[in-house]
């Protein structure tokens, strides 16, 4: 993670300093001070207003940790807390090192795992106040991060969070294989049981399938999709295509981990189009590299003669994969091409 450690006095510096060098082999710091320091060649000078940094790191790191005051943190980033999904973490640090508090972004954003490190690097006492976390219950938005899973719904995951610590079981129906010991809260099930357990958590690329009345999807973020298509393609119709095709597969674009394509196709604008608005990682290749992608594709000599390789979604597609197999062969539209690859050896879901 991206980290940034702010202090406000000479001892708060030092330490500022010597939690840089902890965490040096696990995370990216960047030390920075406001008010008196003993070590400034190694702490970048902060000369706007404290508020006017906190909005700043707020868009551009995963966490913050004061080395201060609680009240200095508080009173810092209340203008800019809005949604526990995209803040960053929070830790605040007495200048003795003696407690680590996990202020915000305790579970989404790694805070308390992080508190919970430091505070051993530092002998120092966590300080974790999340309900989950004090009652030593399943938590089902730790377990979705640790796993990368998207949560489709956070309302009905505090709901989830709300019924186990009020002592219900909760159904687990998973299209993926279990590994470990499942929880004492949650009740593995293999096929719809809405008439027995009201509220579950379904694991599937799919998330309109409901087992359960009350049912939490968990989508897993595996699906490569491979895309070719002529020049100036128009935006709309490249997305109206991914859309349809993805509806036809039953796949919800949050199980796309990335879309891939030739170099060529780097600044197309159909692709930019699609990829910006729905916030999904684009990476390219040269068709050098899509040609030394083993198997067999669905080769087309117009396409390599414009291209330098016969295909480019289906290769591009199984590029992006350690080990990849493809989930869809070529698709071919008006001039566009679509292909959906993931990992032969996905895994399942582990719990510790």
């Amino acid at each position: 993670m991206k980290l940034a450690i702010i202090s406000f006095t000479s001892a708060g510096s030092l330490l500022n300093c010597k939690i840089k060098k902890l965490l040096a082999n696990i995370h990216h710091c960047t030390c920075y001070y406001k008010g008196k320091t003993m070590q400034k060649e190694e702490l970048t000078v902060v000369t706007q207003s404290l508020q006017e940094w906190c909005e700043t790191m707020f868009s551009s790191v995963d966490g913050i940790l004061f080395i201060g005051a609680t009240g200095i943190a508080v009173r810092t980033i209340a203008p800019f807390v809005k949604d526990k999904t995209k803040d960053p973490l929070v830790l605040v640090i007495d200048e003795k090192a003696n407690f680590v508090i996990s202020l915000l972004s305790g579970h989404v954003g790694g805070g308390n795992e992080l508190a919970l490190t430091l505070s051993e690097l530092l002998c120092a006492t966590p300080v974790i106040t999340t309900a989950t976390d004090i009652n030593e219950k399943f938590a089902v938005d730790v377990f979705a991060k640790k796993q990368n899973l998207h949560i489709t719904d956070w309302k009905r995951a505090k709901e989830i969070s709300a019924s186990i610590l009020e002592g219900k079981k909760i159904g687990l129906l998973s299209n993926l294989p279990i590994e470990g010991k499942i929880p004492d809260e949650l009740v593995l099930v293999q096929e719809k049981k809405e008439d027995v357990i009201e509220e579950g958590i379904c694991i599937s690329l799919n998330e309109n399938e409901k087992p359960f009345r009350s049912t939490l999807n968990l989508v897993p973020k595996t699906v490569i999709i491979g895309i070719g298509c002529k020049k100036d393609t128009s935006p709309k119709r490249l997305e109206s295509f991914l859309l349809r095709t993805l509806e036809k597969q039953s796949i919800c674009l949050s199980a796309i981990k990335c879309v891939a394509s030739i170099d060529l196709k780097a600044k197309e604008d159909c692709i930019l189009a699609f990829v910006n608005k729905y916030k999904i990682p684009f990476v390219t290749y040269s068709a050098k590299e899509l040609l030394e992608v083993e198997g067999e594709f669905q080769e087309s000599a117009f396409v390599k003669q414009i291209t330098g390789v016969g295909n480019v979604c289906e290769r591009a597609a199984i590029k992006s994969c350690k080990s990849g197999i493809l989930l869809l062969d070529k698709q071919a539209h008006e001039g566009m091409t679509l292909a959906f690859a993931r990992e032969k050896e996905m895994g399942g879901i582990r719990f510790e």
